[in-house]
């Protein structure tokens, strides 16, 4: 019966990816929520949901250890949190999904960025930049005109949303608003506010073959440019969170001029090295994720979780049914999240569900892929030939991270699953201008807590506010 189950919750998502016909993807979903409504009523089926997380940990670690060290030659073991725990009853869980539910009314679920800002009394503007690929990307502003430029890039599945979604109180664009400063949201290539190019379609294969490595390269020097030629400025200040540190390294390293343009870069949760990530998810799919990224090109699928109208579909659907919410819903924001909510704003989670995932190329998972089995942060590997065309050797040529000379802040927690502290320290010793290395005085903060916690004020930004105001005169030099 399980695998029964899981084959239909299976093909859901998949239909989830690129349904055209929302009239059967509604009529499976609603199947199948009548199905694991009735299968989760039974005694043993409740018994196996509470334990399901030990049963998924233990098994990712016995299915990934061997992969890895095939590829690795790597005697590592690693160790995954539990969804059973004791920060993690069943009382709490139920008090989660009351919360979820309580949320599921809010009207900022269904508002667009422009909407949602000015909903809170704050002016916005959106702009748009061509590469020099061809991408149009759209930048979103909260302006403050003869003040000091910061702009905020997304991590991956997310976009210029990322920054608001949190509300007036705490969320980090508007806190920087309030504090005075000129507040720019960039959005990669591909996300829901950035899918046109002057030759190809979304539809195109053509139009999916970048990773982070274009995004560095390309988006950021674009986007970067027309912000410093907005605003009649040399600098800028930058704050990444997740991929938006990745593809900043990558810019520095690969176009070190843009340095220059940099007064102070804040990286939250930095991900370059990812020798030690915890997450059970990448772990168990890093070792194969290239081949599954070429397949899915294969079948036409070129693009993770859009912001489309059958994924918001299928969201909606699964996220409503009271059962099945408890089962994918809440357990899938354990494995993204982490298992401490004291820092999980439940109430504000259909907020955060109905602004993300924003769409991001396969290509960026296969990346980040490799650098799990390769230990090095390094570019795209495409194969000993192909590889030996592009790059002039078999092997992809590592980042030069002795190019970033930028003064970097980096903040990192130990209960990020996809930033370590290990790697961090190795991110750390390649950088040769790092003033601030900040452990955020919080044992189980999480890998999203960087930009979603409820208490960010204190945790986060007020760091955040000392290193902006230290280095606020070396934007107009």
């Amino acid at each position: 019966m399980f695998f029964r189950v899981a084959s239909l919750l299976l093909i859901v998502t998949l239909l989830g990816c690129s349904a055209q016909n929302l009239d059967l993807l509604a009529s499976i979903t609603s199947s199948t929520g009548q199905l694991l409504g009735g299968i989760t009523k039974l005694p043993l089926v409740r018994q196996i949901t509470q334990v399901s997380g030990d049963l998924l940990a233990d098994t990712v670690n016995l299915v990934t250890t061997v992969p890895l060290s095939l590829v690795r030659s790597l005697g590592v073991s690693y160790g995954f949190p539990t969804l059973v725990s004791d920060t993690n009853s069943v009382e709490l869980t139920n008090r989660i999904i009351n919360e979820f539910t309580e949320g599921l009314s809010n009207e900022d679920i269904n508002l667009t960025i422009i909407d949602l800002v000015s909903k809170y009394g704050y002016p916005i503007e959106k702009h748009m930049v061509e590469t020099q690929d061809g991408y149009f990307l759209t930048m979103h502003r909260i302006p403050n005109d003869n003040a000091s430029a910061v702009f905020l890039m997304h991590g991956l599945l997310g976009s210029s949303d990322d920054w608001v979604v949190s509300g007036p109180v705490s969320a980090l664009a508007y806190l920087l608003a309030d504090e005075g400063y000129d507040v720019w949201m960039g959005n990669a290539r591909g996300n829901k506010h950035s899918r046109f190019h002057n030759t190809f379609d979304t539809s195109e294969a053509d139009f999916w073959d970048f990773s982070w490595h274009e995004i560095g390269i390309y988006d950021l020097p674009a986007m970067i440019n027309y912000v410093l030629l907005a605003t009649k400025s040399s600098r800028l200040k930058y704050i990444g969170h997740s991929q938006g540190t990745t593809a900043f390294f990558v810019m520095a390293s690969e176009r070190p001029d843009y340095n220059n343009k940099i007064s102070l870069m804040i990286a939250l949760s930095p991900v370059a090295f990812m020798n030690h990530v915890k997450s059970p998810i990448v772990r168990l799919t890093a070792p194969g994720a290239p081949f599954l990224h070429n397949i899915m090109k294969g079948l036409g699928l070129y693009e993770v979780l859009p912001d489309n109208a059958a994924t918001k579909l299928l969201r909606q659907l699964l996220c409503r049914a009271e059962r099945l919410a408890e089962i994918l819903c809440t357990n899938f924001v354990f494995l993204a999240l982490g298992f401490d909510f004291e820092q999980l704003n439940v109430t504000n989670l259909p907020v955060l569900y109905g602004h993300m995932p924003s769409g991001a190329s396969g290509k960026q998972f296969a990346h980040y892929a490799q650098g799990i089995v390769s230990g090095d942060f390094r570019q795209f590997d495409y194969g000993d030939m192909v590889n030996a065309v592009v790059y002039g050797e078999k092997r992809p040529p590592s980042y030069a991270l002795e190019n970033v000379r930028a003064p970097v802040a980096m903040f990192y927690s130990e209960a990020d699953w996809l930033a370590d502290p290990r790697d961090v320290n190795q991110l750390y010793n390649k950088l040769t201008n790092v003033i601030d290395l900040y452990k955020v005085p919080h044992e189980q903060f999480s890998h999203l807590d960087f930009i979603v916690a409820k208490d960010f004020k204190t945790l986060i930004y007020s760091r955040i506010r000392k290193l902006l105001w230290t280095f606020q005169k070396y934007d107009f030099e």
